[in-house]
């Protein structure tokens, strides 16, 4: 009798949901809803909430009957590698529009490297939504 209590003590592990593609979804593709299903799984660092996966876009190849991982899916790039895109600098009552030179891929509130078409320097700007990335004067 004792074995059975301690047996029913020790911890064990538990099942729980995990999200797959139904099909191939190739790194910078937005996921749908079509694309997901759930398994039950115990598969560490698994996402396990459809909605929240749904319209993000995946960072890497993922593949069917695969669980999707954190990381491998984040919200919808706004700007792509070398696209060329507006800078602003905006400080009180000074306003500085150029184009710049996306050095990186980036989604809303990203900061990403950009270099000014103009000066030829690499700045760091914020991804605004409308596609336009603000620059701000860095504290040092």
């Amino acid at each position: 009798m004792r074995w059975g209590v301690l047996f029913c003590l020790l911890p064990l592990p538990a099942f729980a949901d995990a999200v797959v593609t139904n099909r191939i979804v190739k790194a910078g593709q937005v996921i749908t809803a079509a694309d997901l299903s759930t398994v039950e799984a115990l598969i560490p660092e698994a996402e396990t909430d459809l909605l929240q996966i749904v319209g993000q876009e995946a960072r890497v190849a993922l593949y069917p009957g695969r669980p999707i991982r954190k990381g491998q899916v984040g919200p919808p790039a706004v700007i792509k590698r070398n696209q060329v895109v507006s800078l602003t600098y905006i400080i009180e009552t000074l306003f500085i529009q150029t184009e710049g030179r996306a050095l990186a891929q980036g989604a809303v509130g990203d900061v990403i490297p950009i270099i000014n078409l103009m000066s030829r320097k690499t700045v760091q700007g914020r991804v605004q939504p409308d596609g336009t990335v603000s620059v701000s004067r860095t504290e040092g």
